[in-house]
């Protein structure tokens, strides 16, 4: 069996939600799905794709190692966040062709199932406080045993079409407060996700995180910027809550400080950035070493969460898996066959490869060029905040 295509395959499903996935087809009539993790980084991952489709075109779709190892190092300089969103969608995809040609789920070639299922927790983020109580109050109802939301954006004066303003002292507050509100809705049993992304300095982290501590969130996420693992340390040593990171580094490599030294409590793989499967496995067995858990950064579509369950189903250190919305409600013009979801729980069904396929037909009068920013921050004094 060798691969004879890979295809980009940037679409928008019926709800005006984006994605980008790539098709890998091979000369068995076998095809994998993956998926691209920055989608708005699109026209160069497009680009990056078809350099590596030289690489991989040709090949033995089982080699996934040597493939990576391929993708990864054949161009002297080591790949960065580009190559590696295209590098992890080929490989998600690669995986999946390996699963159906053996007529076996991709989890079960990862080492089979250690659990049944995965909790997980959706997106349950408001513009007031108000909405928030009520969207996280849903998901309790629906079944989730989890909720998560954002630092809250403060408004302002600065703001303009595609730009909002998150002045740090006053979000600080209302942080705590939208969690102490959703803590006396939810109860004491339901877990809280609070996902700081990337928006607070450490001085104002720390306090932050003093004010939620009576409160008992399930983990911060992203409480500061990711760019120096090494800050992690100093924060470490001054916040008493569980710390969740991870999910803007690609590569293992990326991981080896904060695993190493434990400066993470839940490591935030994103198998779509990261370098697919076979690179979020050696995360994940490294991690299990210093008794990290997992939390697979999910915020994209239906292969992301296939690939994401699969290793979480066949992994003994996993925390909760991000499930923005529960398979089978979002996309179904576009994925027919999804993964499975009830009561709080994801899980692969015991079919071949991820467990999910497209609609091509769909797929191409779907087709949206990939390009555009995500949403700004500023502070009140014009300066930049990250998204």
């Amino acid at each position: 069996m060798k691969v004879t295509q890979i295809r980009s395959l940037p679409v928008q499903d019926e709800e005006g939600r984006s994605y980008y996935f790539v098709r890998v087809d091979t000369d068995a009539g076998i095809h994998g799905l993956g998926e691209v993790g920055i989608r708005n980084w699109g026209r160069a991952i497009g680009n990056a794709i078809d350099h590596l489709a030289e690489l991989v075109v040709g090949a033995d779709p089982w080699e996934t190692e040597r493939l990576w190892q391929e993708m990864f190092r054949s161009g002297f300089f080591p790949a960065d966040k580009v190559y590696t969103c295209a590098i992890s969608a080929i490989d998600i995809a690669l995986w999946d062709i390996k699963g159906k040609s053996v007529d076996k789920p991709v989890y079960k070639l990862l080492g089979g199932p250690v659990r049944n299922k995965v909790v997980s927790y959706p997106h349950t983020q408001g513009k007031s406080v108000e909405e928030l109580v009520d969207n996280c109050k849903k998901a309790v109802d629906e079944g989730w045993k989890f909720v998560r939301w954002g630092q809250p954006e403060t408004g302002g004066e600065l703001e303009a079409p595609g730009i909002s303003v998150l002045e740090p002292v006053k979000s600080m507050r209302m942080a705590v407060d939208q969690m102490t509100r959703v803590r006396e809705a939810v109860g004491p049993d339901i877990q809280m996700c609070f996902d700081v992304h990337t928006r607070l300095d450490t001085a104002h982290m720390v306090q932050m995180s003093k004010d939620m501590e009576p409160l008992k969130p399930f983990f911060i996420e992203d409480p500061i910027r990711s760019e120096n693992q090494g800050s992690y340390r100093n924060l470490r040593r001054q916040m008493n809550l569980p710390i969740a990171a991870g999910e803007q580094w690609a590569s293992k490599w990326s991981f080896r400080e904060v695993i190493e030294e434990e400066l993470i409590d839940y490591a935030r793989i994103d198998l779509c950035i990261v370098g697919g499967l076979t690179e979020a496995l050696k995360i994940t067995h490294w991690a299990e070493t210093h008794y990290i858990d997992i939390v697979p950064h999910n915020p994209l579509g239906p292969v992301s969460a296939a690939a994401c369950v699969s290793l979480t189903m066949a992994s003994t250190n996993v925390g909760v898996q991000e499930m923005p919305r529960a398979p089978k409600t979002y996309a179904t013009e576009l994925f027919p066959q999804q993964i499975e979801w009830e009561d709080g729980y994801s899980w692969c069904p015991d079919v071949p490869g991820l467990g999910v396929d497209i609609d091509m037909d769909v797929a191409e009068r779907a087709y949206k060029e990939p390009h555009g920013w995500p949403p700004r921050l500023r502070r009140e004094d014009g300066s930049i905040t990250n998204w």
